[in-house]
């Protein structure tokens, strides 16, 4: 198979090689535990600056405590900031948590949003995590943009910019909207598992044969071929 060329054609590629690595659906490559969009709201909002492991030891508890967006609303900030310490920067998301419950409260009826216009209005939630909740949760289009796909889609030549909303319009114009969920996620785990910032393991990449930063001569696709 000739290398492909273009970035439409590494982003084809990489998509399809991906799947194949690392398969399931959208639902399926998410780490983080939830039931129902809200659930994974507060999960997704949980999980900056920590782990997604971290962020499934606390949520049972935060999800009985605070089974609906009007109970999270009510929350007493000491008692909801005890049951998040150890995910890190606990009072801003606190902060964010019981604005989150009271936007969805008010304005919503109870309910999360299917929409990014939406979705972006509500405490805590930037348009990483309003993609997060579209593809997830609702099975709808998004890409979201976290630190491993910025860095992955730059290596692969998909994009040249650094900021988020420029590369997730970038890397949407070259794949399928039914695609861009779980190409997120599939970069998200190659980043954390092969492409890994600090030392990167080329030689064990499936894209490294036509990847424009690989720094090995040849790839495991290459050789699988």
């Amino acid at each position: 198979m000739a290398k492909p060329r273009t970035a439409k054609g590494r982003a084809r590629e990489t998509a399809h090689r991906l799947a194949a690595e690392y398969p399931g659906t959208v639902r399926e490559l998410c780490a983080l535990d939830f039931k129902t969009p809200f659930q994974l709201l507060v999960a997704t909002v949980l999980s900056a600056q920590t782990t997604d492991e971290r962020v499934n030891m606390v949520t049972p508890d935060v999800f009985a405590r605070y089974p609906e967006p009007a109970d999270l609303a009510a929350a007493d900030p000491g008692e909801l900031e005890e049951m998040i310490h150890s995910t890190g920067f606990f009072r801003s998301k606190t902060k964010s948590l019981i604005g989150l419950g009271r936007a969805l409260d008010e304005r919503f009826g109870g309910e999360v949003p299917d929409n990014i216009a939406d979705l972006v209005t509500v405490p805590g939630v930037g348009r990483k995590t309003a993609n997060v909740i579209l593809s997830v949760a609702f099975d709808k289009p998004g890409l979201a943009v976290d630190t491993h796909v910025t860095r992955l889609t730059r290596l692969l030549g998909l994009t040249e910019s650094a900021d988020p909303v420029r590369i997730e319009s970038d890397v949407c114009a070259v794949l399928p909207p039914g695609e861009w969920g779980s190409f997120g996620l599939r970069l998200i785990l190659h980043g954390r598992r092969v492409c890994i910032a600090r030392r990167p393991q080329c030689a064990d990449c499936v894209l490294a044969d036509f990847c424009p930063s690989s720094r090995a001569p040849t790839g495991k696709a290459a050789k699988a071929r």
